[in-house]
This record gives C-alpha cells, sequence and structure tokens, in this order.
C-alpha cells in the first residue's frame, strides 16, 4: 500500500523534520538515505520518503507490530461490503537488553494522562546512571508515557505516546512501544479494549500487487536473528510465501542486493528489467513511485 516519495530538503530541516512530517521513524528515513546527512541535509537536496508498505504476513485483524521495520499496523473492524483499511504509525521499541517481546496478546485497558510508576529495576538503573527517578511519575510534560496509553495483557507492557518525539524509530525504550503524540492520538480514539495485538520479527517482507512483487528488507536485531539462516535464506522464505503462482520476471540480482542494502524502501522486484526501481528522471523530478 501507499506510494514511496521523493522530497527536497527545505532550509535548515533536519531528516527527522521531514520523517515526522510524513509519518515515518528515525530508522526508516535514515536508512532510506545512507548518503544524506541527517542533521543538515543541504537545501534542496533530494529525500527518499519510504511511505510504501508490504504488509506484514500476519493476520490482518486488530494491531500487527513488526519489530523488525519499527512499524505498527492497525486493521480496524469493518462490515464485510466494505472495503478493508489499515492504518500505519511508525514505533519506538525496546532497546538491546529491554527487548520488546514477541506474540499474541490484547489491549487490556485504556488510560488517558496517565500517571507512571517506574519499575523498581528501572528506578535502579537511572539511580545508578545519576538519574534517580520519583516512585511515581504524574501526567504532564515530564512523563515518558505521553498523553496516553493502552496497556497490554503481557505484564508491564503499554502502547504510549511519549514526551520525546525524536525517539520514535529509535531502541530507546524498556520495552514499551511509543508512538508520535498525534499518532497515539488518534489511535486511541480508534482501538477498543480487548482488540487483539499481535508482535512480530519479519526483517524481510514480500507481498504482490497486480501481478508485480515487492520487497522490503529492514536491519535485523541481533537478540532476534536466527543464526541457522542467512540473509538470503529469509528472504526467499519470504518470497515463496506469497507467491503461490510463478511470478514472472523476478529480478533475483535486484532482490539480492535489496537483502544486501537493508533500505527498508518496498522495492519492485519483478518486471523491471535492469533493475532500477527509481529512475533518475523520477528522482530529479521529485516524482512518487
Amino acid at each position: 500500500m501507499g506510494r514511496n516519495l521523493v522530497v527536497p530538503a527545505k532550509a535548515s530541516e533536519t531528516l527527522l523534520d521531514i520523517a515526522r512530517r510524513y509519518d515515518v521513524g528515525y530508522s526508516e528515513i535514515k536508512a532510506a538515505n545512507p548518503d544524506v546527512d541527517l542533521w543538515l541535509p543541504k537545501e534542496g537536496s533530494l529525500v527518499v520518503v519510504p511511505t510504501r508498505y508490504v504488509l506484514p504476513q500476519a493476520p490482518r485483524k486488530g494491531v500487527v507490530i513488526n519489530l523488525a521495520e519499527m512499524r505498527l499496523y492497525y486493521f480496524p473492524e469493518s462490515p464485510t461490503a466494505q472495503p478493508s483499511t489499515v492504518v500505519t504509525h511508525p514505533i519506538g521499541i525496546g532497546r538491546e537488553g529491554w527487548s520488546t517481546p514477541l506474540g499474541r496478546t490484547s489491549v487490556i485497558s485504556k488510560k488517558k494522562n496517565p500517571t507512571w510508576v517506574p519499575p523498581e529495576s528501572i528506578r535502579a538503573e537511572h539511580a545508578a546512571d545519576g538519574d534517580p527517578l520519583p516512585k511515581i511519575v504524574p501526567p504532564g510534560p515530564d512523563n515518558p508515557l505521553g498523553k496516553f496509553a493502552m496497556r497490554l495483557g503481557m505484564p508491564g507492557y503499554l502502547i504510549h505516546g511519549t514526551n520525546r518525539p525524536w525517539g520514535v524509530g529509535m531502541r530507546v525504550s524498556h520495552g514499551c512501544i511509543r508512538l508520535y503524540p498525534e499518532d497515539i492520538l488518534s489511535l486511541f480514539n480508534q482501538v477498543k479494549v480487548g482488540t487483539p495485538v499481535n508482535i512480530v520479527y519479519q526483517p524481510f517482507k514480500a507481498g504482490l500487487k497486480d501481478g508485480i512483487l515487492y520487497l522490503e528488507a529492514h536491519a535485523p536485531l541481533p537478540e532476534l536473528e536466527n543464526s541457522e539462516q542467512g540473509g538470503l535464506t529469509s528472504m526467499v522464505a519470504a518470497i515463496v510465501a506469497v507467491t503461490e503462482k510463478p511470478v514472472p520476471e523476478i529480478n533475483w540480482e535486484l532482490a539480492k542486493r535489496t537483502t544486501a542494502d537493508r533500505t527498508g524502501i518496498a522495492t519492485q522486484v519483478s518486471g523491471v528489467g535492469d533493475g532500477n526501481s527509481l529512475s533518475r528522471a523520477d528522482r530529479d523530478a521529485g516524482n512518487e513511485w
């Protein structure tokens, strides 16, 4: 779904400013633009905004979170006569040592203007760093949960906002899932208590649209990698999972390059001939593709 964009950077604008404007996270904008300065892109320099998404291989129901791409997908309930829709937002996840867990759960409660009660393990960590935390953090600008929080059935884990939005798209939390303030407001108003939540790890995603095969490859999370499977094996498995019928003209060299580059850009890998998913003309014109 969606379309990738190429936009010119404005004066005094960082890649993070562009990312938030298009609802993209830190890791996504950085991976898609490895040759652009994150903090000081030159005015007028062309920035790839990866806003075409291959849906994760998971039941399209409730909330699906793919840790590899640091992105959340919400599939609202809809009458059978209506076309299905999907809402997607970037997220921040748990850092190494505090990994966000995989598995199925559900939203068990929702709270506006939540109070944060830091676990003793987190208070001890902050104290050791010379940054002691109070036992209770009331609602307000210093509360890391932001203005809205949804508690999961996994004890201790939440989907919530943040008072530090630049951390969206990074591994900075103690396992909870963070969203931009504007995104958690929207999601909080849509998601009901009891909504299923499925947390998966899929660094490679493949999908078909109008007979065209797309491949998306993301940087691995070391603690979740299968040492017995290399990147190419996982990539091929992702393609096989969605291709019940043969797809003509798969460009395997481009698929291998996409796997190696791990830019997170949904790349057309069938019917592309020379393997250029973004032509120079498109890039120069600032077109969608």
